[in-house]
């Protein structure tokens, strides 16, 4: 890992897919930590978030403590037709009436898959620093992502930036919480 900027105790640094495969456990803890999931969801995900990062246009970032540990991760790709997150909001479009927004949306974007800050370095700008540096080089017009509904210290963040509603109060596939789409155009200002 190269270091690309630093903020107070935290570095921001650059993930290459490998480095996901040696951090993955670290990584699935902040995530799991993050969204408050069981740590069980752990098992589940890491397969997934290994495939992930064999997808065109993936790129990953970390903010890491003064010792090393991570404390924030963020990963995204470029979004494509088949891919499950794709066919869930596609879905969730048509299914609302908005085809209009399901072809301007889903035509050239690149999806912030997950961005996830430990509670206790929360509140601290990791997640916006996570977040301007993963999408700088971000391949795509628009950038889109989902995030649990309710008011917390994502949803600022996303409208403080800029992120408009595509889709709310949708229920992806195994998860019974609603959840809102979030997009913008790309680059960031």
């Amino acid at each position: 890992m190269s270091a690309a900027a630093a903020a107070g105790g935290d570095r921001f640094v650059e993930l290459s897919a490998e480095d996901m495969r040696t951090r993955l456990t670290e990584a699935l803890h902040i995530y799991v930590t993050a969204m408050r999931y069981p740590p069980s969801a752990m098992h589940h995900r890491g397969p997934t978030w290994l495939s992930h990062a064999s997808r065109e246009g993936w790129r990953g970032v970390a903010a890491l403590d003064h010792r090393g540990g991570m404390v924030g991760v963020a990963y995204g790709y470029r979004g494509a037709p088949g891919q499950w997150w794709y066919e869930q909001v596609n879905h969730g479009l048509l299914e609302t009436g908005d085809a209009a927004g399901a072809r301007h949306w889903l035509r050239d974007y690149f999806e912030l898959t997950e961005l996830h800050v430990l509670p206790k370095a929360q509140g601290h700008g990791i997640g916006e620093g996570l977040l301007r540096m993963l999408l700088a080089d971000a391949e795509g017009a628009d950038v889109l992502l989902s995030t649990p509904e309710g008011p917390s210290r994502a949803w600022r963040l996303y409208r403080r930036v800029g992120f408009k509603d595509v889709l709310r109060d949708y229920r992806f596939a195994g998860d019974s919480r609603p959840f809102a789409v979030l997009g913008r155009t790309l680059p960031l200002d």
